[in-house]
């Protein structure tokens, strides 16, 4: 198979218009952050007799046009991004005229997509998570910067254990779930922030009117981090599935605790264990929110070291 280098070239020079996009909607996010109001109605709004609605904590306050003006240049940005980053991979499958996540660049590219297109949804959804940008960003930069330096493969054709039908199916739910957890594990991350910043508050050994005092009310965190599990764990368990299924087929076994294939199923445990103990009393809030956290670095875990550092039947989606 031959690979169409312009096209291949016209892949890798979106993926560096996309880190630079990404990089001014952080700036813009962090220009909001900086600049607006905590996202939150006034609490003495909400009591006996209130009318019906959303939650205070989803209601945004009304800001100042100059800030209003920095939170919509960060999601035209995030917009902007996610469409170079789409043809980052659209690129790269046309030039090598399949599809395009046959390596761990590849992979981590559409993980890091799904994750950007999941909270641009949550954020246009929800005005006020907008405060959220720069901690969800952020990473998305460092993530894009180390694929590109650490997992960069020039593009070419799928190795022979990769030519199946399963890819569509396994592959691709696989990183569908991994962009969901994503942005649950990190919205556990800046909510268990947002309680230990409460808590010093509250004790008086912090003062209030920090950047975090503007993020969304703890409890419109932990709905987003506990949301986006919901939504990604029957992804993921899909997955789990498939890719047995998949085994069988080119193995002629279902399971066999390969490395790729025990993580996964150690990934999938934590979650349910989050998604049980956010609904069980005594575990509910930080200790709740603690497991997501670990479930994401099982997550990365099972991406970096597994493919790059253990051996076994996965070890093929090489970096070059």
């Amino acid at each position: 198979m031959t690979v169409d280098t312009t096209l291949a070239d016209l892949s890798d020079a979106l993926f560096s218009v996309t880190v630079g996009l990404y990089s001014l909607a952080v700036i813009a996010y962090c220009a909001q952050l900086a600049f607006g109001r905590r996202p939150a109605v006034r609490r003495e709004l909400v009591g006996a007799g209130a009318p019906v609605g959303p939650p205070a904590d989803d209601v945004p306050v009304t800001e100042p046009r100059s800030v209003r003006r920095y939170g919509m240049a960060a999601m035209a940005l995030t917009a902007l991004g996610a469409l170079t980053h789409l043809g980052v991979l659209l690129f790269r499958g046309l030039a090598t005229d399949r599809l395009p996540w046959g390596n761990m660049y590849e992979f981590a590219t559409g993980v890091v997509l799904v994750a950007v297109v999941a909270f641009a949804v949550l954020a246009v959804r929800r005005p006020a998570l907008r405060h959220l940008g720069v901690f969800v960003l952020g990473p998305v930069v460092l993530a894009m910067v180390a694929i590109g330096l650490f997992l960069y493969a020039e593009a070419g054709p799928l190795v022979a254990a990769l030519r199946s039908s399963w890819l569509a199916v396994h592959v691709s739910t696989a990183i569908l779930g991994f962009g969901i957890f994503f942005v649950s594990g990190i919205a556990s991350v800046m909510y268990l922030l947002r309680l230990r910043h409460d808590a010093r508050v509250a004790a008086g050994t912090a003062a209030p009117g920090g950047l975090l005092d503007r993020l969304p009310a703890p409890a419109a965190i932990d709905r987003v981090a506990h949301r986006t599990a919901v939504f990604g764990f029957p992804i993921w368990t899909f997955a789990v599935i498939a890719g047995a299924i998949w085994a069988e087929s080119a193995w002629g076994r279902f399971w066999g605790w390969d490395p790729k294939e025990t993580w996964a199923f150690i990934a999938w445990v934590v979650y349910a264990a989050y998604l049980h103990a956010r609904s069980t009393a005594g575990w509910r809030g930080g200790p709740a929110a603690w497991v997501n956290v670990v479930g994401l670095g099982v997550m990365v875990f099972n991406l970096l070291y597994v493919n790059m550092v253990s051996t076994g039947l996965h070890s093929y989606a090489g970096v070059n």
